[in-house]
């Protein structure tokens, strides 16, 4: 491809819940922009307009949807029949692709998008413009690996892999957890998959950082724990024991800032702001810069989704993380597999309860130290990698 055309990237990001993949799409889009690269990204998040994006960098709204069963999903705001909104989904997915032209379309997390709604696009890509790269990211861990293999058989997955597909990017580090190994990848598919490790995050100047401590009223040496569940859609509960530790204990030596997520159920959320206005507690449905929050905090209490993770280690933070276990195992692999790495600490669900919280929270700020060091070891190479396979793809006509 020529040094100086216009080289159009195509995201795709399902967004049925949840705030990690519009997140990840664009800490991937923003860091793969150039002055001849345009990129879109298709997306179903209902706050996709929250955020703001860099010139060149734009969003195509699709209907969004909301996970009712494993199977069942159903519009999340227009009132319409399901089976109508998948297909305006669809045509919207199709219509986008064939206008916009990309060179390389990356595909996040569900290789044939929701209810098949990509699959379209990816066969008209394949014969229609035959040198168009389809890349599927996959985050280091979907699921149990019983659970992920009996999906993608079921859904046909593996054909899909192997026939559509140019590459796949595992968002992780091979050493730390194997999909390949774990999710019985074919022999032919294998050396599509490339380990990129995990995406780093904008990290903010210590002005920045400095002035967000002066709003939160922060004294010198003043300890921050931050509390956040993502989204929010089933954040609850860590909100509520973390509430009650704080309403049975007296004089603890650190400030308290909760994050509940824009999807926290509006009854449950006004019940956790109106708990924490009693106690002088700040708190914020959604923030925009969570990197800043994430900065200024000494220990994060979060439930470990993968770009959580992803943006407390870039600033360097202790995290301690609370795993939901269902409706899929994926956040508990994780925090396991981090925590070997001494990376975080983590409390198992069944161990959840407000005394036990509060005794790891001081023993992260007492004694940091062996989770600082594994974390200054640590590198977050994703968009490196992304932007050297990028280099590959547009100049490298093979």
């Amino acid at each position: 491809m020529a040094r100086n055309s216009t080289y159009n990237i195509l995201m795709y990001s399902h967004d049925t819940y949840g705030l990690g993949h519009i997140r990840r799409s664009m800490a991937i889009a923003t860091h793969l922009l150039n002055p001849r690269v345009n990129i879109l990204i298709l997306t179903g998040s209902p706050i996709a307009g929250r955020f703001a994006f860099p010139e060149q960098i734009d969003f195509v709204r699709i209907p969004g949807m909301i996970k009712k069963t494993n199977d069942e999903y159903l519009p999340l705001s227009i009132k319409i029949n399901a089976r109508h909104a998948l297909d305006i989904r669809k045509n919207i997915i199709t219509a986008t692709a064939k206008t916009f032209q990309p060179h390389l379309f990356i595909v996040d997390k569900e290789p044939l998008g929701l209810k098949k709604e990509i699959l379209p696009t990816l066969l008209w890509l394949r014969r229609c413009r035959p040198a168009t790269r389809a890349i599927l990211g996959l985050r280091d861990i979907m699921d149990d690996a019983e659970s992920v293999k009996k999906d993608w058989q079921e859904k046909g997955v593996y054909q899909i892999l192997e026939q559509l597909y140019s590459e796949i990017w595992i968002y992780g580090i091979q050493e730390f957890y194997d999909p390949i190994s774990e999710y019985g990848i074919s022999e032919s598919v294998r050396p599509k998959m490339r380990f990129t490790g995990y995406i780093p995050r904008k990290i903010p100047g210590k002005e920045a950082v400095k002035n967000l401590k002066k709003e939160f009223n922060l004294k010198e040496n003043e300890k921050l724990v931050v509390v956040t569940t993502g989204g929010g859609g089933d954040g609850y509960v860590v909100m509520d024991t973390y509430l009650c530790m704080l309403e049975s204990a007296n004089h603890l030596p650190f400030k308290s800032l909760l994050i509940t997520g824009p999807f926290m159920p509006k009854q449950k959320r006004n019940k956790v702001f109106k708990r924490a206005r009693r106690l002088g507690v700040r708190t914020y449905h959604f923030y925009r810069q969570m990197e800043k929050i994430f900065a200024a905090a000494d220990v994060v209490v979060s439930m470990g989704g993968y770009n959580t993770l992803c943006e407390i280690l870039s600033q360097g933070t202790l995290s301690l993380v609370i795993p939901r276990e269902t409706p899929r195992k994926e956040q508990l692999i994780r925090a396991q597999t981090f925590h070997r790495q001494k990376l975080i600490d983590y409390i198992p669900w069944g161990e959840f309860k407000s005394n036990f919280l509060l005794k790891k929270i001081l023993a992260l700020l007492e004694n940091p130290q062996p989770y600082q060091e594994s974390i200054a070891r640590f590198r977050l190479t994703g968009i490196e990698t992304m932007q050297q396979r990028l280099q590959e793809f547009r100049y490298n006509k093979s």
